[in-house]
């Protein structure tokens, strides 16, 4: 089964090459305008999901340095790969804030914007003079979601603030690895996915309460450790109300057993879960030990897991002596929880995730049809759409600055101090 290759709706306006990309006519944000000032992975993320739901959004890069995430992760004949996909449906301008006419221009684009994300540390637009007072008396609609490490007030209020400050600090990396190994960070950027994902459900939020609340809008101060703490869970409280401490337990859980990764025959890997009573009697039938459903232990999450060895015995042994495809088809015709795990090229090979569309093709300028995520939820009245994939640097700052009011001699003059892109 090919990929689906995104489209655009013959509803959308045709781009040209004075107006840019065409916007979405039918999204649930249709008609807002986002400024993305901000940079690597949390904010951007953010606007790339309000754009692939109708969003217009103008993303702001320092004019010579660009935002770092144009080198973050690999690229084909110098062309970065991830971009694509997180900078798709935003128009680029290259815009240095720290000059005095940079930071002019911006205070006008923001008097056309519904929302402003940006993830400079505390203080800075301040410094510039686009504090969020100045911003809200030449806007008072604006929804401004400030991106921090640890938030606009505290004790960590400056510190430079990454994803993998979050992840130590949240309980994340404590919690994760081998019981005799050291704390585990993930490969990839998991807190601030988490943050970008929660960021754009607030600015949502916020231009909701916009509505019910005479047009007013208002400052949303998102940390990157905040959310991950959050999908950490509940440790903060067991430790104020029984004084535990959370332990590393690898691919097991503490709640519920037999609950782990095994190898099978042919060297893949399946996951299994037994979060529910029913399933883990089902595992157990499956693997030919019904008799231990009839031990006491057995029958609650937390006293399996105190059996974790014995019943990983089982499962492992059982597992060992099957193909993957035969061990997932067992799993599945009893009714059973069980995933394999899954490298990219499974992903892009797997049926469901081809025929959900989880991934969709894009058509490229540079690449020609790219393979994306596709947009991260499906609505079935207001749905959202990848109309084109990340541009070049600065590729949208003649339009856009026209659109501002920008003349051609005095575009000039800014590029040839490096002003703009």
């Amino acid at each position: 089964m090919p990929f689906r290759t995104m489209e655009h709706p013959p509803d959308d306006a045709a781009p040209t090459p004075e107006n840019g990309p065409a916007p979405l006519a039918d999204g649930p944000l249709t008609g807002i305008r986002v400024v993305d000032a901000s940079t690597i992975l949390a904010g951007p993320l953010c606007c790339q999901i309000l754009g692939d739901f109708g969003a217009e959004v103008v993303k702001i890069e320092h004019p010579t340095a660009g935002d770092s995430m144009r080198g973050h992760g690999e690229s084909k004949d110098g062309v970065p790969l991830w971009w694509k996909e997180i900078s798709r449906n935003k128009r680029t301008v290259g815009l240095s804030l720290s000059a005095p006419e940079g930071a002019e221009l911006f205070a006008r684009l923001v008097e056309t914007a519904d929302v402003v994300v940006e993830n400079f540390r505390p203080g800075t637009l301040e410094r510039w003079g686009l504090s969020p007072e100045r911003l809200h008396a030449l806007n008072p609609g604006l929804v401004l979601v400030r991106i921090t490490g640890f938030g606009q007030r505290g004790p960590y209020a400056g510190r430079a603030g990454f994803g993998t400050l979050a992840e130590a600090m949240s309980g994340f990396a404590h919690l994760t690895g081998q019981p005799d190994g050291p704390p585990t960070l993930p490969a990839f950027g998991l807190a601030d996915s988490i943050c970008g994902i929660a960021a754009s459900s607030a600015a949502a939020m916020a231009l909701l309460a916009r509505e019910h609340n005479g047009g007013r809008g208002q400052v949303v101060d998102m940390s990157l450790l905040e959310p991950i703490m959050t999908a950490v869970g509940p440790g903060p409280t067991v430790f104020q109300q029984l004084g535990k401490v959370g332990t590393r337990h690898g691919n097991r859980s503490h709640n519920n057993a037999p609950r782990n990764t095994y190898q099978t025959k042919d060297g893949h890997w399946v996951a299994i879960s037994t979060s529910a009573q029913a399933i883990a009697e089902r595992v157990m039938h499956l693997v030919g030990h019904p008799e231990v459903i009839d031990e006491p232990w057995f029958a609650a999450g937390h006293s399996r897991a105190q059996h974790a060895d014995l019943l990983d015995g089982y499962v492992g042994g059982w597992i060992g002596e099957r193909t993957r495809d035969e061990v997932v088809t067992a799993f599945t015709d009893a009714g059973a929880a069980v995933a394999p795990v899954y490298t990219a090229r499974d992903i892009a090979e797997d049926p469901h995730v081809r025929e959900a569309e989880m991934l969709v093709e894009v058509e490229d300028a540079d690449l020609g049809p790219v393979l994306q995520h596709n947009v991260m939820w499906r609505m079935s009245e207001t749905p959202g759409r990848i109309r084109f994939p990340g541009r070049a640097h600065g590729e949208d700052t003649d339009a856009l600055l026209a659109e501002l009011g920008v003349d051609a001699d005095t575009l000039a003059d800014l590029r040839s101090r490096s002003v703009v892109r």
